[in-house]
């Protein structure tokens, strides 16, 4: 199953440092909170992904075209007609396809461009700014096990995001209002899993995601809740970053599963 990640955006409540590069690509670590994301899914055997880039994509790029290199040990021989050779075999067992989704097209749009690249599977599809320590594998059997078109992984933040409201014991979602004034209840946190019949959903390139094809879906009852109760951090601000940073650097990353 392929990982859609959406990696387009300009990124302008960290512009600290998306003013240099796109917000996937701010780093915890050593690492683009991207490429912690991927390990993610990549620990439960899904290395298939499908990046939608748009505000600075080609950093993504050369991000991932340098990778071998850059992730192993090297000898440069100047003297020996530049030769180099690598020494250990670094490398992560990824296939990544990075699709241009244009600068300013809204999210639903950026989805719809993959189509493509999806054909009619059944997918995955998270935000490049997110980390958590959910079990994507239980995520994909509660979606199988539920029947709907959209999965979605809610979690309860405790401010700033918008809300959702799920029915009681059958986790179907009621509605879904995006960015409206929280409340203190569940909220969106990404790491969906989506039945390709979504494409019918979205109109064009001014399509939004969240506002727009989900609350469709969700007025048709074919949203269902994901209920996630362990860690889930987002990176929209540089307190954001100071937070998932820290953790790192004490050992104590809750996402780390790998």
């Amino acid at each position: 199953m392929k990982v859609v990640i959406l990696a387009g955006g300009y990124g302008t409540r960290i512009s600290e440092e998306s003013h240099l590069k796109p917000k996937p690509m701010i780093e915890i670590g050593d690492k683009p909170i991207l490429w912690h994301i991927m390990k993610n899914y990549s620990y439960y055997g899904y290395n298939d992904f499908v990046i939608c880039l748009g505000y600075k994509g080609y950093i993504i790029k050369e991000f991932f075209a340098d990778y071998y290199l850059h992730a192993s040990d090297v000898t440069f021989d100047f003297a020996n007609e530049n030769l180099f050779t690598i020494h250990n075999n670094v490398s992560e067992p990824w296939r990544v396809t990075l699709v241009d989704t244009g600068l300013d097209t809204m999210t639903g749009g950026r989805i719809k461009r993959i189509k493509k690249y999806v054909s009619d599977e059944r997918f995955m599809l998270t935000y490049g700014d997110g980390v958590s320590d959910i079990n994507i594998s239980d995520l994909e059997n509660y979606h199988i096990q539920k029947g709907g078109f959209v999965t979605m992984t809610a979690i309860q933040p405790g401010g700033r995001f918008g809300v959702l409201d799920i029915e009681e014991g059958t986790n179907r979602v009621e509605r879904f209002a995006e960015k409206s004034k929280e409340d203190g209840g569940w909220i969106n946190g990404g790491f969906m899993v989506i039945e390709p019949d979504i494409f019918d959903y979205i109109d064009d390139d001014n399509t939004v995601f969240e506002s727009n094809t989900l609350t469709k879906v969700a007025n048709e009852g074919k949203l269902d809740a994901y209920k996630h109760y362990g860690f889930w951090q987002c990176m929209d601000t540089q307190r954001d970053k100071g937070i998932l940073e820290n953790l790192w650097r004490a050992g104590n990353a809750p996402w780390k599963i790998w």
